[in-house]
């Protein structure tokens, strides 16, 4: 059985401005029918120019709100620890009485990895601690205590507090190759497709990415992860 989803419309934010410009910026989002702002998770300024914290301005905008929904595009899975991440996730999800979104990426700006001193491993490595790492943020925010013991991450009986108000928290993944494409399609609700190329660590901007062809064949390797969980009808 097949459920359609109403087409929605989401704004990223890439401005950073005094307090009251940023609640006024973000009323004005919500008043102009936006459903969700969303916002990134970089260091350095790159193509993107400096932006805020997105785990301490989303809950500034969902705290000058009150439908608008907000959430990461997407965090970088190797700046945060899963227990740290979900502790901010059900903090802010329970603040804003459930609007919060959740995405996450594998990390792929290598001057960020450079500078903070972290390691930047193969891409098939930060897949897999991703894969993991989403593991552990549903073990965490679910009701029980969640022990874990996996090849990246050690969790022992911790009972998340807060709980978010959101029974499931939305999770998205976003990335543009097969490996993290069929990932998102096994594991995540929400799949946000990238049509430029990073995988050099620099974005690589190939118009041919942005083709019908190329993102059709984006399309096919999240529906090949999905497998039975995908349901399409006409």
């Amino acid at each position: 059985m097949s459920t359609k989803h109403p087409f929605r419309f989401g704004c990223i934010n890439e401005m950073m401005l005094s307090a009251k410009q940023w609640r006024d910026h973000v009323r004005k989002i919500e008043s102009l029918g936006y459903d969700i702002l969303l916002m990134r998770d970089h260091f350095l300024p790159d193509v993107f120019g400096d932006t805020f914290s997105p785990i301490a301005a989303l809950m500034s905008a969902a705290d000058a709100t009150s439908q608008l929904r907000v959430g990461s595009m997407v965090i970088c899975n190797d700046f945060r620890h899963p227990a740290v991440l979900v502790k901010e996730v059900a903090t802010i999800d329970h603040l804003s009485g459930g609007r919060f979104e959740l995405g996450l990426g594998a990390g792929w700006m290598r001057a960020e990895y450079d500078q903070m001193g972290l390691e930047f491993d193969q891409p098939g490595l930060r897949i897999e601690r991703l894969e993991e790492s989403v593991r552990v943020i549903r073990g965490l925010l679910a009701d029980n205590p969640f022990t874990h013991a996996g090849g990246y991450y050690q969790i022992k009986e911790i009972n998340g507090f807060p709980k978010p108000t959101q029974t499931r928290v939305p999770i998205m993944i976003g990335g543009g190759n097969k490996r993290i494409l069929n990932l998102a399609g096994r594991v995540v609700d929400i799949v946000g497709i990238l049509v430029t190329n990073v995988a050099s660590g620099v974005v690589v901007n190939d118009p041919h990415g942005r083709s019908a062809e190329s993102v059709l064949q984006r399309i096919a390797w999240v529906k090949e992860g999905a497998g039975e969980r995908l349901r399409i009808s006409n």
